[in-house]
């Protein structure tokens, strides 16, 4: 059978460069929404390391309130929705939407696996007009640990009807690949702007620069062609 494929979303599906002009007039430079992102990652990595389990939403409020401390700056009300908001209405990568449709019609099944809690993930890609594409949109809620637990990849496998060897990841975070692989998936990466494989782990067999790339790798690698 073909593989089942994942895609996270933050960053792979989505541009979280959308957030820059809430970040920009918050905190009057777009280098702001940078560190609130890695400050998002570290706090998940860190509730997960100590086995506790927060949402990402929560999370991710929890992190630009730390940033805004560092530096100096007093949220309102207004600036904490208007980037929970950006955050529901991302921009999708321009590389996605055509990427899918090609993974679509070569007949793998798609779904999307993210941090993000059930609601929010299926306003993000809602908005940006990709959950057609999808079969499930899965939420690390449903393990109640954040990834690169491997509870999540397991729990989303099960969900499936499927094993581990019956699944692929696509993330442009190395840290996610790592952690689908760790749990016996198979992975694929891309390397958006700014991200590159971790040295430390095995690297997966898909790489590609782009969505494109990654896409005619799966096709060549992942689909089952009966004869």
């Amino acid at each position: 059978m073909s593989r089942i494929i994942a895609f996270d979303v933050n960053e792979t599906l989505l541009d979280l460069a959308g957030l820059d002009p809430h970040f920009e007039r918050v905190f009057g430079t777009t280098a702001a929404r940078r560190e609130w992102f890695g400050q998002v990652l570290q706090t998940a990595m860190t509730t997960t390391i100590l086995g506790r389990y927060r949402d990402f939403s929560t999370i991710a409020g929890c992190a630009l309130t730390q940033v805004a401390e560092r530096r100096a700056i007093t949220l309102t009300q207004k600036d904490r929705e208007s980037i929970a908001g950006g955050m529901r209405s991302l921009p999708p990568h321009p590389d996605v939407a055509p990427a899918l449709v090609r993974l679509r019609d070569a007949g793998l099944r798609l779904v999307a696996l993210t941090n993000s809690p059930p609601q929010v993930a299926q306003a993000q890609l809602g908005h940006a007009e990709l959950s057609g594409y999808f079969e499930e949109i899965l939420s690390v809620d449903m393990a109640q640990c954040l990834k690169p637990a491997p509870e999540v990849y397991n729990t989303a496998a099960r969900s499936l009807l499927a094993t581990a060897q019956d699944m692929r990841l696509v993330a442009a975070h190395a840290w996610d690949v790592a952690g689908a692989m760790n749990a016996g998936w198979a992975g694929a990466f891309v390397a958006r702007p700014g991200q590159v494989l971790d040295p430390l782990f095995e690297p997966p067999d898909i790489i590609g620069k782009d969505m494109d790339e990654v896409a005619t790798a799966i096709i060549d690698r992942d689909v089952t062609t009966v004869t």
